[in-house]
């Protein structure tokens, strides 16, 4: 069975390109290197899976690729080249995020409806309901984005949803909600705080740290990952939550507990596109995934600053 991985050398991306050669599927992965974050550690994702015999790995743009031949005897896509961030979507950067996260998919779709595929699996995002009030939220929430990346994400989620529906491209999406562990994006939160506390410095907090995430630890995002290969049904979405959420400022503690060190806050204005509240009803994909996070907070926090310690002073 051939895997077609897009973002391959990003966070979630790497992770589930060695879950699939190690499940026995060949993979073809994709990356365009943008220079959201330092290149260095998309190379550093990416290398150890050059070297495996299964794994064909392409550098380039979706937008510029010859996709149909790519997809001409792939089995499962899986989509997860994105331009990431909520902060930087706004302004003259926002026709870098239609490029890549409309305009790429919809170009990936065109190719896959021409194929026999077995699945299409988009990596969608929590950022699509927004400032939804509605907690938890279900897949049946309303949405309302509330950054020009949310805004993205789902319009990529509509197109999935029309090629299902005019052309039988059998896509599911599944909407992640806030990814940490090992390999974490710099920009992320989690990352940013374990590489200050390291380095002695304080950590920015934009508001007043009352604000909820859902934590979702990277080995359960993959589980869902893998269990839409067979589980997940064309046509839906999915909620792929941690069931950890916590207030910004619940979490001090606990770094001061892994870290061993104390922490020095300084708070900032609240950032444009920020949302107060996310928490992911996960019932739907409960029943038809039979996935259940298995990871809890403190563990996987342990695990990402164990991999910071390695990634930057070893």
């Amino acid at each position: 069975m051939i895997c077609f991985v897009t973002g391959a050398a990003g966070f979630i991306a790497s992770h589930l390109c060695r879950r699939l050669l190690k499940e026995g599927f060949s993979v073809i992965g994709t990356d365009s290197f943008t220079d959201f974050y330092a290149k260095w550690i998309k190379e550093k994702n990416v290398q150890p899976l050059i070297n495996e015999k299964k794994f064909e790995f392409i550098s380039g743009d979706l937008n510029d690729l010859d996709l149909k031949k790519l997809l001409k005897n792939t089995d499962y896509v899986f989509h997860h080249a994105a331009q990431a961030g909520v902060r930087k979507s706004w302004g003259e950067n926002f026709s870098v995020y239609t490029r890549n996260n409309i305009e790429a998919t919809q170009k990936l779709l065109e190719a896959a409806k021409e194929c026999q595929l077995k699945k299409f699996i988009y990596a969608s995002s929590s950022s699509v309901y927004g400032a939804c009030t509605e907690l938890p939220m279900s897949e049946n929430s309303p949405l309302y984005p509330f950054s020009p990346y949310g805004v993205t994400k789902l319009a990529a989620e509509h197109l999935c949803l029309l090629y299902f529906k005019n052309y039988g491209v059998p896509s599911t999406s599944l909407r992640f909600f806030t990814v940490y562990g090992p390999g974490q994006r710099p920009d992320m939160a989690f990352h940013k705080f374990f590489k200050n506390i390291a380095e002695g410095k304080q950590i920015s907090v934009y508001g007043d740290g009352k604000q909820t995430r859902d934590f979702t630890y990277i080995d359960d995002i993959i589980n869902a990952n893998f269990a839409s290969i067979n589980k997940g049904k064309a046509g839906e979405i999915y909620n792929i939550g941690g069931g950890n959420r916590k207030k910004i400022e619940e979490i001090f503690p606990i770094l001061e507990k892994i870290c061993q060190k104390k922490i020095k806050i300084y708070k900032e204005e609240k950032q444009k596109g920020d949302v107060p509240h996310t928490y992911a009803n996960i019932k739907k994909a409960q029943k038809d995934l039979d996935y259940t996070p298995q990871v809890q907070l403190q563990d996987g926090l342990n695990e990402e600053w164990k991999w910071i310690q390695k990634l930057y002073f070893s």
